[in-house]
């Protein structure tokens, strides 16, 4: 509850105190968001899924996809089991995050996910850049985009209306909390490994805020910054 929480940094107290009332001040500034209860204090209707970046073991759900990714480190000990999480917040309305967690057990694994991704959260340029389209209305992306983790590259492309989320299941989780309707998408790497696809993904909604937009453009292409 953010009513009982004691901010810890400058920032914090700012928010709380409510010197600051706008999420976008803090974005645009560059300053680092350290406490995840300034993102809950501003922007309240975030909502949180989770990445189906693990997979299921045994006879019964062999094979199946989960939110927990397992990992298996023998010590002097014995085995010692990690679990992982991505969990990925937003508001539907250009707000969005990502987070990477782990622990020994697998509710703090998903807890610390969902801090981390509050503390990560970027504003996404929505728009409709496509010349099949241009509608002026913020359904799509402004303009093509590319993003990369590792081996993995995914490239963003603006859709008309009507064509729907083409893009990997997992990242479309990613675009829709971003408030992002129609959209193409090209990968290419290694993008079986779900982690890197989805950091790809969010480093490409990423840029997007990079590039610099002439000011008869925003018009055109109904951006919503």
């Amino acid at each position: 509850m953010t009513e009982e929480w004691i901010p810890k940094t400058e920032l914090g107290r700012k928010v709380k105190s409510g010197e600051i009332t706008d999420i976008d001040e803090i974005l645009k500034s560059g300053k680092r968001i350290t406490e995840p209860e300034i993102v809950d204090h501003l922007l309240p209707d975030l909502q949180v899924e989770f990445a189906l970046v693990g997979q299921a073991k045994g006879k019964a759900g062999g094979g199946k996809r989960i939110v927990l990714r397992r990992t298996q480190k023998m010590t002097a000990e014995g085995p010692r089991v990690k679990f992982a999480a991505v969990a990925i917040v937003g508001n539907g309305r250009g707000y969005v995050g990502l987070g990477v967690g782990s622990s020994n057990e697998s509710v703090p694994a998903k807890e610390k996910a969902v801090r981390e991704a509050k503390k990560n959260l970027i504003k996404v340029k929505l728009g409709c850049g496509s010349w099949e389209c241009w509608c002026g209305t913020p359904h799509s992306i402004p303009f093509e985009v590319h993003g990369r983790e590792s081996s993995v590259r995914i490239t963003l492309k603006p859709a008309p209306k009507g064509s729907g989320l083409v893009i990997n299941d997992e990242c479309k989780r990613l675009v829709r909390l971003a408030g992002i309707k129609d959209i193409w998408s090209r990968t290419s790497g290694q993008t079986t490994t779900r982690l890197n696809l989805i950091k790809a993904c969010f480093n490409a909604l990423k840029n997007l805020s990079e590039y610099r937009i002439r000011e008869d453009f925003y018009k055109k292409a109904g951006i919503v910054d």
